[in-house]
C-alpha cells in the first residue's frame, strides 16, 4: 500500500470514528480497531465486520435498556427461570411455567396467581416472569402489597391517587408480591380494589399470597371488599399451586420443627352458594320426603 493510501484509509479511519461519536456508539468504537485489524489479516470481509460492529453496539444499548427498564420495575433483585430448581417442588407443572413466560397472559390481560407455603418459590417465579416482560420490551411494575397499599395510601393523603392509579394502571404488567404476609393498614383493601378495579381487563397482573382466597375477608379486613376483588382478580386467572417444602429451608430441614415443614395447601375458595328458590326437582323431592 503506498504512503497515499495509506494516509487516505487512515483519514477515512478517523472519519469513521468521528461520526461513532457523534452517533452516540460507544462500543462500535471500542472495537473498530480490533475488528480493523481482522479485516486486514483476511479472518472477515467488510460485510461481516459492519455486521459484528452494528451487533456489539445494539447488545449494549439492549443491555442498557433491560438495566434501566428493571429499576423502573423496582425488580432489584434478578431472578430466572433458569435458575429455578423445578426437582424441589414436584407439584408444579414446569412446562406451564414456561407457557406463561411465553407472555400472552399480558396479551389476554390475565391474572396469575402462585399459591404456596413461604420459601416455596413463589415470588422467585413471580421475579423471573417480570424479568422475562422486561426483556420483550413490556412496562412492568413489581411491589409487595404493604409497599403497593402504602403508596396508594400516601398518594390519597397528597390528593394525587387518580394520577398514582393512572400510572400504575398504564403497566402492561402488575406484579404484587407477599399478599396476607403483613397486615393490611385500614383502608388498604379498598385502595387496592380501586387499582384493581381500573386495571380489569386491562392489563395483567402477577399475585403471590400464601394464603387461601377464603382467607382474603381476614387479609383485608374487609369481607366484602375481599369478595369484591376476588370477581374481578378471579375472572381471567391462571391460578397455580404450589404445595412443597421451603427452599430457603432445605439445607436446614432437620433443625426445622415438624409442623413447620409440613406441607400447607392453599385451599380454593368455597363455591358461593346458591341464591333464589331452589330448583323444582329439589322442591318436589322435599315434598315427597
Amino acid at each position: 500500500m503506498t504512503r497515499a493510501a495509506v494516509s487516505c484509509a487512515v483519514t477515512t479511519l478517523d472519519s469513521i470514528k468521528r461520526s461513532l461519536v457523534g452517533l452516540r456508539m460507544p462500543r462500535a468504537l471500542e472495537v473498530l480497531d480490533a475488528t480493523i485489524r481482522r479485516i486486514e489479516q483476511g479472518e472477515i470481509d467488510g460485510i461481516s465486520a459492519l455486521d459484528e460492529i452494528l451487533t456489539e453496539e445494539l447488545t449494549l444499548r439492549e443491555n442498557r435498556r433491560v438495566k434501566t427498564a428493571l429499576l423502573v420495575a423496582r425488580l432489584t433483585t434478578i431472578k430466572t427461570l433458569a435458575g429455578f430448581d423445578f426437582a424441589f417442588q414436584p407439584s408444579l407443572d414446569r412446562e406451564r411455567i414456561l407457557a406463561l413466560a411465553e407472555l400472552t397472559f399480558i396479551d389476554r390481560a390475565e391474572v396469575v396467581h402462585l399459591l404456596g407455603p413461604p420459601g416455596t418459590g413463589k415470588s422467585h417465579l413471580a421475579t423471573a416472569l417480570a424479568v422475562e416482560a422486561v426483556k420483550a420490551g413490556r412496562s412492568v411494575v413489581f411491589s409487595t402489597l404493604a409497599d403497593l397499599i402504602a403508596s396508594l395510601a400516601k398518594a390519597e393523603r397528597d390528593g394525587s391517587l387518580r394520577d398514582r392509579i393512572r400510572y400504575l394502571r398504564r403497566a402492561a404488567l402488575l406484579v404484587v408480591d407477599e399478599i396476607g404476609y403483613l397486615p393490611v393498614i385500614p383502608g388498604g383493601g379498598n385502595l387496592f380494589f380501586q387499582l384493581v378495579n381500573a386495571r380489569y381487563e386491562r392489563g395483567a397482573m402477577i399475585l403471590t399470597s400464601n394464603r387461601g382466597f377464603a382467607e382474603w375477608g381476614e387479609v383485608f379486613g374487609d369481607p366484602v371488599v375481599a369478595t369484591a376483588l376476588l370477581d374481578r382478580l378471579l375472572h381471567h386467572a391462571v391460578v397455580i399451586q404450589i404445595e412443597g417444602a421451603s427452599y430457603r429451608l432445605r439445607q436446614h430441614a432437620d433443625l426445622v420443627p415438624e409442623h413447620v415443614r409440613s406441607k400447607a395447601v392453599i385451599i380454593p375458595p368455597p363455591a358461593p352458594k346458591r341464591r333464589g328458590r331452589p330448583p323444582r326437582k329439589a322442591l318436589s323431592a322435599h315434598a315427597a320426603g
